[in-house]
């Protein structure tokens, strides 16, 4: 199982096309809204989503990767969520996968989870990445060990089939590129 965790200020295609892409072949992807109470998220460009899960609901047990999508607002969100940081922690130490793209590798670092490891941000927050012993890289997607990262929006798909390649294979993320004309 795959959870997306999703903040207020979220960046809309950070989070949606890595769902979309993940459910077209067959992966099992549920949203986790992180906001109390409710799934109800507002996104970056005002565009509201209904999470399948509230953060109480959320199964570590299942787990196999979790994403963290950008957004400036969103990203800051998710760092303060004290539960959310429990559960980076948690995935690191059960060695899942963690993805992060945009602002949120920043997440990451500020944890020291990626002290030594090459990755990759949004170029202008690269200086936090290497403030934090990071390896920055200014690629459109870097894995390093059980880590994935990526810049943007713009790459939001380069990073949608880089999950399907680390997850199913690299077959399947060539399938999925060729059925969507990628």
């Amino acid at each position: 199982m795959v959870y997306l965790f999703l903040a207020n200020g979220f960046e809309e295609i950070e989070a949606l096309t890595p769902v979309d892409v993940l459910r077209r072949v067959g992966v099992e992807v549920l949203t986790v809204s992180i906001n109390e109470g409710t799934k109800k998220v507002m996104g970056a460009h005002g565009i509201e989503v209904s999470a399948d899960l509230t953060l109480d609901e959320y199964n570590e047990d299942t787990a196999e990767m979790i994403i963290l999508p950008g957004g400036s607002e969103g990203t800051r969100n998710l760092e303060e969520n004290g539960r959310v940081r429990e559960i980076i922690l948690s995935a690191v130490k059960r060695e899942l996968y963690v993805a992060a793209i945009c602002a949120a590798p920043t997440i990451l670092a500020k944890l020291g989870l990626l002290r030594g490891l090459k990755a990759t941000c949004y170029p202008s927050l690269a200086g936090v990445l290497m403030d934090n012993g990071v390896k920055y890289k200014n690629d459109k997607v870097v894995c390093d060990k059980r880590f994935i990262t990526s810049m943007g929006a713009g790459t939001s798909g380069e990073f949608a089939f880089k999950l399907v390649e680390k997850l199913l294979s690299v077959g399947e993320a060539s399938n999925i590129r060729i059925a969507m004309v990628y």
